[in-house]
């Protein structure tokens, strides 16, 4: 696949073919994930209206993705957290708080890499141990950063270690139910005012 500067516009027909205006021949939702994991950008329009719908073939790309065969990226119990959250309060912070831990998980994978091939003296198996301590505390940092209730938005800066996988799991799942407590406890205070208000 041609590698263009610009955002290639990728075109979905009525008969689900897609069309690289790029490179002027047609393609297949295998060849754009290629193009995803060469970093080239693109849109997906519908051929006819000319609609963005670059969200859903993405999404149909990673559903193809984690129906072929061997290992998933998404473990079921992540898939059920992420359905629950369709319709709750929290919906709206998602997306930016899974876009920050993401793009903050993949800057780590590249330090991590760097670091295997430098890092003399270290087994594998302790160089992991370490990433995953970074990993579960910039995780805790991102949460953070979306939950107003929670150490003020930031974090400890006193804290020697970052806490197990198991540890910050147990954090963060009461930390949500003390926030959705408080959120439910401010609603009630904003109906008591708004029914002083009528009277």
């Amino acid at each position: 696949m041609a590698k263009n500067s610009d955002v290639t516009v990728i075109k979905k027909y009525a008969n689900r073919r897609l069309y690289n205006t790029g490179t002027s021949t047609y393609v297949t939702l295998e060849n754009l994930a290629t193009m995803v994991k060469n970093n080239e950008e693109f849109v997906v329009q519908d051929a006819k209206t000319g609609e963005d719908i670059t969200h859903a073939v993405l999404t149909q790309i990673i559903f193809e993705q984690e129906n072929k065969g061997g290992q998933t990226l998404m473990p079921i119990s992540f898939l059920r957290q992420l359905i629950r959250f369709y319709g709750d309060q929290m919906q709206m912070v998602v997306p930016s708080y899974l876009e920050q831990s993401m793009s903050a998980f993949a800057k780590e994978q590249e330090v991590f890499r760097e670091t295997m091939t430098k890092t003399m003296g270290k087994t594998p198996i302790e160089l992991m141990e370490a990433q995953v301590r970074r990993n579960t505390e910039m995780f805790r940092q991102a949460m953070a950063m979306f939950n107003p209730f929670v150490a003020g938005g930031s974090m400890p800066r006193d804290s020697q270690e970052a806490p197990s996988p198991h540890q910050a799991g147990g954090r963060e799942s009461d930390e949500l139910d003390a926030m959705r407590r408080q959120l439910a406890a401010m609603e009630k205070r904003l109906e008591a005012l708004d029914h002083k208000k009528d009277e």
